[in-house]
């Protein structure tokens, strides 16, 4: 008899789901914060060596951030959960019409999974005796009822991981000399970069070096075109 060991966290252990896709949002909330902050103080720095332009633009950048990822990800999640409600209330709806016909259903579906009949009409009955509903859910949608999305958990999520991640180069460009300004803010970035890359790739069971080069190349790129664009602001004469 297999054994699982206590206090395991099994792949399909209760709330684990809505728990990675909040880590997720707060991975990706951070990643956006560090690279669009990044790029909007060092482009301001190409065209200036004012602090205080520098601090307004960040600041702002900060601040439309947190409250644009919130929405996005407020609008996106609690698309998602209307659709799952009403998919949800669709079965329900489904068992109390045709409560025979849902069972057979659930028995073709155990079977098509390669369960011989018997078992698959000895599996079927048990499960709807427990919770017809779930059971249903879970082998027809791939749904837990108790893990439906949480639009406020994803918000809430996504604009602290905002502000915190942009809060590293906001500080980082306003605190050091005027000289090593970009050059340091590019270093602090690029190692904040590497950090969430492996922390996502890491949750996402995916390649770490992978996830790392991507995003350190990808804010680098960001960062050099917006600076880039800055400086020759600046030649023109802008600020």
């Amino acid at each position: 008899m297999t054994h699982v060991p206590s206090g395991r966290l099994e792949p399909h252990d209760s709330g684990i789901t809505s728990r990675l896709n909040g880590l997720r949002a707060a991975v990706l909330g951070a990643n956006d914060g560090i690279v669009s902050t990044a790029a909007t103080v060092i482009g301001v720095a190409g065209v200036t060596n004012s602090v205080t332009p520098i601090l307004v633009a960040g600041t702002a950048a900060v601040v439309g951030g947190s409250v644009s990822m919130a929405l996005g990800e407020y609008v996106s999640v609690s698309s998602q959960r209307d659709s799952q409600r009403a998919l949800i209330e669709k079965e329900r709806e489904e068992l109390r019409d045709d409560p025979e016909g849902e069972f057979l259903e659930l028995v073709g579906l155990y079977e098509e999974k390669g369960l011989a009949p018997a078992t698959a009409q000895r599996v079927a009955a048990e499960l709807t005796e427990h919770d017809a509903l779930a059971a249903h859910l879970s082998i027809e949608l791939n749904i837990d009822e108790l893990e439906v999305a949480n639009p406020w958990q994803a918000a809430f999520a996504s604009a602290a991981a905002f502000a915190v991640g942009a809060v590293l180069p906001l500080l980082t460009i306003l605190l050091t000399p005027a000289d090593l300004r970009v050059p340091l803010t590019f270093v602090a970035v690029l190692v904040a970069l590497a950090i969430t890359g492996a922390i996502s790739a890491r949750v996402g069971e995916s390649s770490v070096p992978r996830a790392v080069t991507r995003l350190t190349i990808g804010g680098a790129l960001a960062m050099a075109f917006t600076y880039t664009v800055g400086t020759l602001l600046g030649t023109a004469g802008v600020g």
